[in-house]
């Protein structure tokens, strides 16, 4: 390496040890267009200062998954002019943490003592496999805890009977079902608020900043969509399901006969707005049997007026 006029200049060998890049991944991001030739001094390529901080961007938008493609056409944008401060701020929110939880470290000496003294290592694996722990790199003897919340959740199901695997398989179903949530919910936003700043082309400082400040905003409605919506079906299913097993512990004299009907959802929704969840079927039980005794009186009104009838006949 040399300076000449306050510039560094590099071998592309010296280039590649600076970057971490090799010299065969220099070379191939040259003949895809993401980064500048080299200057020919005399017979040898020279590179410089900002040949090594493209190579850092490249590398650091790599990190944030971006493809090479689409690296491609945001450093073009730099290079016209409008910079990627805006979208790498709209990047560093959208890959910031969703939750205010914060990590945890914990001893395997700790976990075994938490969930029953119990060295278990095929539990660990699977739960290192789900990501609820992480191995600490030098350490065999620690995890990282991504989501306390999540462990403590898991080792109070242990604690009140729940086997370790079936809480593993439970967790494997319900990931499913909640990325179909959030996978839902990204497409309700992207197409009713970030369409405008998802073009063919990269959004401009302002835009991105406009929509960084939206993803701020937006974040907590998912987890608050959620917790209300679950507490309100939890609430539903476990009165139903509590009310269905005391009726078969009645003696059978006093057990009455349960016939399942379906209703229109409009109709359950209509009635839960009315008396609330819980009373639900009470509710429509009482109307059904008003509507039957109103039929019954019905019945025995027209019947006495038949009798009126005849009696007034000549």
């Amino acid at each position: 390496m040399s300076e000449e006029s306050g510039g560094a200049a590099y071998r592309i060998e010296d280039l590649a040890h600076r970057s971490g890049a090799t010299v065969r991944t220099i070379r191939a991001y040259q003949d895809r267009g993401l980064l500048p030739r080299p200057e020919r001094r005399g017979r040898a390529n020279v590179y410089a200062n900002a040949h090594l901080a493209r190579l850092r961007q490249i590398a650091d938008l790599l990190d944030r998954g971006y493809t090479l493609a689409s690296i491609k056409e945001l450093l073009e944008a730099w290079d016209a002019g409008r910079g990627l401060g805006g979208v790498l701020g709209l990047v560093a929110e959208v890959d910031g943490p969703w939750t205010d939880e914060e990590a945890a470290r914990i001893s395997r000496a700790e976990l075994d003592e938490r969930f029953g003294g119990h060295h278990d290592d095929a539990a660990v694996a699977d739960a290192v496999e789900l990501g609820v722990l992480e191995p600490v790199v030098g350490d065999e003897d620690s995890f990282l805890v991504p989501s306390p919340q999540e462990l403590s959740a898991a080792a109070a199901l242990h604690e009140a009977g729940v086997p370790l695997s079936a809480i593993s398989s439970h967790l494997r179903e319900l990931r499913g079902q909640v990325e179909h949530i959030a996978s839902r919910f990204l497409e309700f936003t992207t197409e009713h608020v970030f369409a405008r700043y998802l073009g063919e082309h990269p959004p401009s400082d302002t835009e991105a900043a406009e929509a960084a400040s939206l993803v701020r905003r937006l974040r907590p409605l998912a987890q608050q969509t959620v917790d209300a919506e679950l507490a309100r079906a939890m609430r539903m299913f476990a009165t139903r399901h509590l009310r269905q097993h005391l009726a078969k512990e009645e003696p059978p004299e006093h057990r009455k006969e349960v016939r399942v009907v379906e209703l229109p959802v409009g109709t359950m929704h209509a009635v839960e707005r009315l008396v609330g969840a819980e009373h639900v079927a009470e509710f429509i039980t009482a109307a059904t049997e008003r509507e039957l005794h109103a039929r019954s009186l019905d019945r025995l009104m027209a019947n006495h007026s038949n009798h009126s009838n005849i009696d007034e006949a000549p």
